[in-house]
Order: C-alpha cells, then structure tokens, then sequence
C-alpha cells in the first residue's frame, strides 16, 4: 500500500521501501521535520519534551525506539509513557506542560499497519497550517544531528493511564458510589492491545466485574480492529453466554468505543456519542458538534433540550476546533469517539465509558432499553478501493451533477440531505478509499441508498 502522509501524521504498512512503506527511513524523517516544527514555535534556550506512547502493535516497541532516538538526536527531551492510549498521550501533554506528543499507532487498521500520530503543546492534534509545515520539512536537510552531548534525555514514566481515568473518575457530577451499587457484569473486547489493560482498570474502580476477551496486548489482533458490528461477533456471543449486563469494544489505541446492550445486540457506534451527551446535556446544557456524516440522531437529541447542534468535516481536529468556536460542552464522531473538553479535546473512550455508564444508572435503564428512548436512524457505512490514478475531483463533480436539485454541503466531500435520509461520499484521509456514508428511517432504505450511490460512483471512475 502507499505510503499516506497528512497533516495528522504519517501511516504505511511495515517494510523498507521508502516510497511505499512507513520504512525506518521515513520515520526519522517525519519526526526530524516534525521536531524543526516544535522548534519553530518554542523558544530554543528552553529545554523542550515530547511525550511518547504506543499501543499494542506487534510493530510498536522498535518503532516507539526509533522515534524516541530520533527526538533525542535534535536536542530535545523524551517523556515515554511505553504501551499507552491516544487519549493518554494527549492528556499527559496537557499536564506536564509539554511541547508535543507523537503516538505510535495506526488506530483502527489492520495489524500490517502502523502510524505517528501528531500532537501540539495542548495535547491536541495539530491544526492543517502546522501539518503543511511539518510536510514540507520532511526533505530539508537544515536540521541535523547533535553532539552526543547536546542530545535529549529519555525519562520512562509509568502511571499515566491511572492518572488519566483518575482524573475523570473525578469530574464533579459523577455518583461513581451509585455506580458501584449496580455491581454490574461486563465483557470486554480489547482488540488485544492497550484498552485490555486499562480498562479493567477503570471498571475495576467502578466495582465492574469484568470478563475479558482479546486483552493481552501484543498486537495479535483476534479481529479486523475496526470497532464495527461484523467484527464484533465474538463479544456479542459472549455477553449473551455470561449473561452479562453489556458489552465494550475499543480500537487498538482506545479513542473509539462502542457497546453490545444485555441481548448481544449491537448498540451501535454511531449512538455511543449520543448516549454520553444525553448525560451531559442533562448535567450542563450546551451546544454539541459532530461530524458532517454522523447520525441526526444528536442534532435531534440536542434541539429536544434547547440547545444548538453543529456539524463540522471530519476529522478531530475539525471536531475540536468547531466545538472551541461554539463552546460545545460535548462533542465526537460517529465512530464511536466522544470529547469532553473539561478533561482534553481528544477522543477518549475511558470518558464515554464513565460517562455511558452513568447514564444508564441514572435513567434505571438495560442498554436495549436506553437505545428506544433515541431517535431511531440506520447507517449504512461502505468502501471502495481506490488506485492511484483515480481523479475524486472528476468523481465528486459526477455525483453532485447529478443530485444537484438537492441541498449539497461540500464542507467535507461531498454530503446530499433529503428529506429523511442523506448520502455522504469522501476520500479517506488514512487510507486509498472513499468512504460512503448513507443514513434512513430503516436500515433496509439505507442499504439501498448505499448500493445505488456506489453504482453510481463506480460508473464514474
């Protein structure tokens, strides 16, 4: 596969050709263009640190070695937090004072796969100018190697994880007492990497019983890693044969999150943000952001409180910066991620755990019962592999002709609303793909809205 470079880093399957693999080579030079960023932007007589984690990626500790050799090599000092979450990370950037953050992970792509994920002194993804900057650095020689005198230190530092949840554990409004009154039972998918270890943590905390499926975190994926229904069955079969209260699933560097309810029925991604600003909508009205092509379900759920709903591209950091410009009090995307900015402005699956959970305390609910009480849409989520050559431009201009009687967002892609259902198509900013989105009244409408815009856009190509 090629090699992806954007402005939230750069990602490739394993392997020592430069032009198509994420090779040794193209890794110390997107962390040396990346560290000529941090000094740009910082004053060089101070000592800077870059935070450092990894998820459970077979790959992970030789590349997490290498990056933090590379940063040491410019001068400046590493804070590795080892096997981690990208929440973790971001969260640990923002409390140590921090310069930066890189996360070793490829999210939710297969096992062949591995990325650096880019973080700013915030512990935020950094913004499209930074990015820009950081692309064009990749090639520039200016910036060499120190005297082994002059090079940075690499301080371990474990705990972070415990400090993370912890500090969450104790937002304000939580009854984690009620919580522990529950006792509930819970499987949890861990995609075998870091959520297998950190969240029975947390659910141990909340006096959770916990039964763990795929939690050894060494990379040996039991499943496509993708938070999605069809590769989630396993979780489903066991929350029905332990008879447990609900079912968790993250991906490989938990930001993603989703549950199975107490039938083994899929709850659904999409309504994981939706469940958690219910929660928060209910202890601190405000406005909500989420993507352009999550479910209504949240815009409809927001207005039901008063309250204003926006919508941005996608992307966290476009997330993120739409919720700072309206002052959302939650936000996310329709994968399963959830931003609550009181704790950071990154995806965090440990907040929409503690969060979910204690909606469902509150309202005395099952998950299958929490789910009716939500407007009920059917996404429809597809694919198609894409080659080289291919112009999404020319594609784009097709499909928009021929909807052009009807209301086109081009925020992000391409979005067409109807009246109760909508179509969104975009080029994949991690992968050679364009993703399809489609959302109805029933999943059967929303399947064929799906099957007539991919036949349309491969009449296209």
């Amino acid at each position: 596969m090629p090699l992806i470079t954007s402005i939230s880093g750069i990602r490739g399957t394993i392997g020592d050709d430069n032009n198509e693999n994420l090779s040794p080579a193209n890794i110390r030079k997107f962390v040396i263009a990346y560290c000529k960023w941090i000094f740009s932007i910082n004053n060089k007589s101070n000592k800077l640190t870059i935070v450092t984690g990894r998820d459970g990626r077979e790959s992970g500790p030789e590349i997490h070695k290498l990056v933090n050799e590379t940063i040491i090599s410019t001068g400046i000092d590493v804070l590795d937090l080892g096997l981690s979450t990208t929440p973790t990370v971001g969260y640990s950037v923002s409390r140590t004072n921090s310069q930066g953050g890189i996360i070793v992970t490829a999210s939710h792509n297969p096992k062949e796969w591995n990325a650096l994920k880019l973080l700013d002194s915030n512990g935020e993804f950094i913004n499209e100018e930074s990015g820009k900057l950081i692309i064009e650095n990749v090639n520039n020689k200016e910036l060499k190697f120190l005297e082994i005198e002059k090079s940075g230190n690499i301080k371990f530092k474990e705990g972070f994880i415990k400090n993370h949840i912890d500090a969450i554990l104790n937002t304000p409004f939580l009854d984690t007492e009620k919580i522990k009154s529950k006792k509930y039972k819970v499987v949890l998918d861990g995609i075998n990497s870091t959520g297998g270890i950190a969240i029975p943590y947390l659910l141990e905390k909340l006096n959770i019983e916990c039964l763990k499926i795929n939690c050894m975190p060494d990379g040996n994926f039991a499943h496509n890693p993708e938070p999605l229904e069809e590769n989630l069955k396993g979780l489903c079969e066991e929350v029905k044969l332990n008879s447990a209260d609900f079912g968790i699933a993250v991906d490989p560097d938990v930001d993603r999150l989703v549950f199975v309810d107490e039938k083994g029925e899929f709850f659904g991604e999409e309504y994981t943000l939706v469940a958690c600003a219910d929660y928060i909508l209910n202890k601190t009205p405000g406005n909500t952001v989420s993507n352009l092509f999550s479910t209504r379900a949240l815009a409809d759920l927001t207005i039901k409180f008063g309250e204003k709903y926006y919508s941005s591209a996608v992307g966290e950091v476009n997330v993120v910066k739409k919720m700072k410009e309206v002052n959302a009090v939650i936000g996310g995307e329709g994968n399963g991620g959830v931003i609550y900015p009181k704790i950071h402005y990154g995806r965090d699956a440990f907040v929409g755990i503690i969060f979910f959970i204690s909606h469902l305390v509150d309202r005395n609910l099952t998950v299958s019962e929490l789910k009716k009480t939500y407007p009920q849409y059917f996404i429809s989520k597809n694919k198609i592999e894409l080659s080289s050559n291919i112009n999404i431009k020319d594609v784009f201009e097709k499909i928009e002709f021929l909807y052009k009687k009807e209301k086109i967002n081009k925020d992000d892609g391409l979005k067409i609303d109807f009246n109760d259902s909508w179509i969104g198509i975009r080029k994949s900013n991690t992968e050679m793909i364009i993703r399809i989105y489609t959302e109805a009244k029933t999943f059967v409408q929303a399947e064929n809205l799906s099957k007539k815009i991919v036949k349309k856009i491969k009449e296209s190509l």
